[in-house]
């Protein structure tokens, strides 16, 4: 007992030691925060938040796409976009954090490919909030899959991630080798939306030995960035494919055009 109150002490010294000298800074201004992955003020307030009235399926903000939305005056299609309602979506519906600008583009980036793997402490809770109505009825966290090639040369999964600490906050399952990547396709960024689609289609797979975890099950799909939903679609598809009863998708990120 008196070992373990011990190194509970020396490891609050080493802490404290280490913020004395290298205190934790926001990793968007650089400025001195409370803890490491915190936000400063002047970050929190650059950040552009999605809030109501969205697209209850694709959780694209309304006033942003108010002229393409087509909305109806009267009835419940009134809630859904304009793209939705011409091509309807597989997964039944979708939310995102924040808007995918230059200030979340800098902060993301520094997660997926800067090694700033403690600011999974930061998005998390985000998530949570995010994802609450979807999270209520779970049963399985699943993130996007990368294809192994892609994992080794990141050596991590971002989504992974992110979906482990959902997971680890509300008790849910989470599976994050259920759905596989099964073709290293090329980067998407400066793609068409229909090149795009092109690009992932059938690159997702559920693992046979692995289809029972997910079947008749509601599933949250989990990744960093929502752009035109190509990949997000095709893993719905292939989780659907496989018995899934439901997938809602939940991304940190969502690319917002006007039109």
């Amino acid at each position: 007992m008196y070992y373990k109150k011990y190194l509970s002490k020396l490891k609050g010294w080493v802490f404290a030691l280490i913020n004395g000298v290298l205190p934790p800074r926001c990793p968007v201004s650089g400025r001195i925060v409370d803890r490491v992955g915190s936000l400063s003020a002047e970050s929190w307030g650059s950040l552009t938040f999605i809030g109501s009235p969205f697209c209850k399926c694709c959780g694209m903000p309304f006033q942003i796409v108010e002229e393409d939305a087509d909305r109806q005056k009267d009835g419940p299609s009134n809630q859904l976009c304009g793209p939705c309602l011409s091509s309807p979506k597989p997964f039944t519906r979708a939310r995102s954090v924040f808007v995918y600008d230059d200030v979340s583009r800098d902060l993301i980036l520094a997660f997926k490919h800067g090694d700033h793997t403690h600011l999974t402490v930061t998005f998390a809770p985000l998530l949570l909030k995010a994802a609450d109505e979807m999270l209520d009825r779970a049963d399985v966290i699943i993130p996007v899959p990368l294809h192994w090639t892609r994992l080794v040369k990141r050596r991590y999964n971002q989504a992974a991630l992110l979906a482990r600490a959902l997971a680890s906050k509300t008790g849910i399952g989470f599976q994050p080798y259920v759905l596989k990547r099964v073709r290293s396709t090329p980067p998407q960024g400066h793609k068409s939306a229909r090149d795009r689609h092109e690009n992932v289609r059938k690159a997702f797979v559920v693992v046979p030995e692995k289809s029972d975890m997910i079947a008749g099950k509601t599933i949250v799909l989990v990744d960093d960035v929502y752009t035109t939903g190509a990949t997000l679609e095709e893993c719905t598809h292939a989780l659907l494919a496989a018995g899934a009863k439901q997938v809602d998708v939940v991304t940190l990120a969502r690319v917002v055009k006007s039109h």
